[in-house]
């Protein structure tokens, strides 16, 4: 096909559906010459998703358009962003990847031996790509290395040297490939923008760049590996599939952050070049749209019904989904699978390291308390006020290292002042369900020390100084494990973690006899010196939930 294509056909469809192009003429001009060479990379972090499909789908349209297409598995990305994945998994997630696209690949119709697979590691551990880094150091600062990341990079006040390396690597990639242009969604505008920046610098061409729209997830956000209301996984069940479709935001007449209507412009518009609704004949029967446009002046005029919306990208995702399922059905994917991404409610962490992380845990009682379970992190206190109806409850915002603080009801007032709290740097567990407390929700509590006797002693705990704000706290052996979503209160986890929770005599937060611990160091409790004497030698100086 792609020979019978004229140039001007050809960039029509390498560009069609992008939100910007970076370079449109470069493009042009390579067409008329020869076949653009574009490359696409995707971190190994968290499993792939139903918004791959865009992606795949701008892929084959690549494809279909004569393009010679590299797909990079960026496992050094990966750790690089956050530490989101660990180096003993980074091996088994690349494999997942590369099996999971190429069975996406095939059940869209790609022809995988147009394609061509690499993993970051293969050529990003080289003497020639590690001295560029380190050219590149040289040249970018650290505010342009910081703003290119701001999107695609884990933001937090104190960054690590790891996140802002992330972008510069991403440049590089264009030269150590050797690609006309890069693919990505425009989130990652601003790490194209550094590339076009500095590699002229290094003495490399400018490349051009392609950039996918963000498709809305099902919640009208960000479709996201780890937020599971967001997204359907390429493995979920049929009836998986359904219920969170039928969960997912799609008011009716309402276009705008409409994930359900972007997955039809984004996905099956470009595969199948039509879409059928179907419906029962007394609501206008099946009717099938052979432009997009079409389909959303319906939906918006309310002519077509987000039930009925809903039902048919069900029926054509589940087509989409049924040949990944099938292949994975297989024992070595599925061991593959279970050992890429480990329950955490099932992986003995404690002193096994990289074997358990890998998928080497058993399923025993240990193993279901692993105190890794607890989502723990680093809050600031921007915010401390009286609870309008509850005189003895503080009403606190504090950022865990979220867009938005949380909101978070707490019981210290007879214990810690409103003015020692403001702004101070604080512990809290995030993924407890959340509570009303006197009408106003908390979703979040703070950990602290409680000493018992007359009168009770409460006292926050202390994370390191420099701490900042959503840095996660973990307990010395458990470092990779990987916290629940969200605390089932029916298994009583908390309750059960909590028993082995305590301060020990110089005042360190632990988990049997282990230190609680974040990268900068141990969390402590930094009891007043007279209580400090008092407290020393009892048992009964429990870490509690306020």
């Amino acid at each position: 096909m792609a020979d019978q294509l004229s140039p001007e056909e050809k960039f029509q469809l390498i560009t069609r559906n992008l939100q910007e192009v970076l370079g449109e003429e470069k493009v042009k001009q390579i067409l008329q010459e020869r076949e653009l060479k574009v490359y696409w990379g995707t971190a190994t972090t968290g499993k792939p998703h139903v918004a791959y499909f865009v992606p795949m789908s701008k892929i084959a349209d690549f494809l279909r358009a004569g393009c010679e297409v590299t797909i990079l598995f960026a496992d050094l990305h990966a750790y690089l962003d956050n530490m989101k994945a660990p180096w003993e998994l980074l091996e088994l997630r690349v494999k997942y990847y590369e099996q999971v696209i190429k069975a996406m690949l095939e059940s869209i119709g790609v022809p995988l031996e147009k394609l061509h697979f690499i993993k970051g590691t293969d050529f990003q551990l080289s003497r020639e790509y590690t001295l560029d880094v380190y050219r590149l150091s040289s040249m970018v600062t650290e505010h342009d290395a910081k703003k290119a990341g701001a999107e695609v990079v884990k933001q937090v006040e104190h960054p690590l040297l790891s996140g802002l390396l992330y972008p510069g690597l991403q440049a590089l990639d264009e030269e150590y490939l050797k690609v006309d242009a890069q693919f990505g969604g425009v989130d990652q505008r601003k790490i194209f923008t550094l590339a076009e920046k500095y590699l002229p610098s290094l003495g490399y061409v400018k490349r051009a760049h392609l950039m996918n729209p963000m498709v809305p997830g099902l919640t009208g956000a960000k479709m996201s590996s780890s937020e599971e209301e967001s997204k359907i996984d390429l493995l979920d069940s049929k009836e998986d599939v359904k219920k969170k479709l039928k969960k997912a935001f799609c008011e009716p007449g309402n276009i705008q952050n409409n994930g359900v209507l972007s997955f039809v412009k984004h996905v099956l518009f470009p595969l199948h070049g039509e879409f059928s609704i179907k419906r029962d004949p007394k609501w206008g029967g099946d009717k099938t749209y052979s432009v997009f446009e079409d389909v959303e002046k319906d939906f918006a005029e309310e002519r077509v019904h987000p039930g009925d919306l809903k039902a048919s990208v069900e029926a054509a995702l589940n087509q989409l989904l049924d040949p990944i399922r099938k292949k994975f059905q297989s024992p070595e994917l599925r061991k593959l699978t279970n050992s890429a991404y480990p329950d955490p409610s099932k992986t003995k962490m404690g002193g096994k390291g990289a074997k358990a992380a890998a998928g080497g845990g058993g399923g025993g009682e240990d193993d279901e308390l692993a105190p890794s379970r607890l989502d723990i992190r680093v809050g600031k206190v921007i915010s401390v006020e009286k609870h309008p109806d509850a005189d003895s409850l503080f009403l606190e915002k504090i950022d865990v290292g979220e867009p938005e603080p949380r909101t978070v009801v707490s019981g210290l007032v007879a214990y810690v002042s409103q003015k020692d709290l403001q702004d101070r740097t604080v512990v809290l567990l995030c993924n407890l369900k959340p509570q009303k407390m006197r009408g106003i929700e908390s979703q979040a509590m703070l950990l602290c020390a409680s000493v018992e006797g007359e009168p009770r002693r409460v006292e926050p705990l202390d994370p390191p100084e420099g701490s900042s704000p959503g840095e996660r706290v973990f307990v010395e052996g458990y470092e990779t494990g990987k916290p629940d979503d969200r605390l089932n209160p029916k298994k009583k986890v908390w309750e059960k973690l909590q028993v082995d929770l305590k301060v020990s005599d110089q005042c360190v937060a632990q988990w049997k006899d282990k230190k609680l611990l974040t990268k900068l160091g141990q969390i402590t409790c930094s009891f007043p010196g007279w209580l400090h004497d008092q407290i020393c030698g009892r048992n009964a100086r429990r870490l509690c939930l306020w």
